[in-house]
């Protein structure tokens, strides 16, 4: 799949060069090309493909956290203080 995705990266590079080198063509043409058929495309064809992966990576960091330490809620990494309150005395 990612040969692919260097192939059509070319292939629009390629486009692009024709187009701003052309007499009727312009650098913000070219540089259209690329955004709408290089960039846009690859960025999402790419967020799809690696989905799976971003899955599995959130699913092990879950498991290894729910695994190994003590809940921490905060994420602060400082020693838990007192649930409740101190009743106050008077003075």
């Amino acid at each position: 799949m990612v040969l692919i995705a260097i192939a059509w990266g070319y292939v629009v590079l390629m486009v692009a060069v024709v187009e701003a080198t052309s007499p009727r063509g312009t650098l913000l043409g070219a540089l259209f090309t690329v955004l709408l058929y290089g960039v846009l495309p690859l960025g999402i064809v790419g967020y799809l493909v690696l989905s799976p992966a971003r899955k599995r990576v959130r699913r092990a960091a879950e498991s290894a956290v729910s695994n190994d330490a003590p809940v921490d809620p905060d994420q602060g990494g400082h020693a838990a203080g007192d649930a409740i309150a101190t009743k106050r005395e008077k003075p």
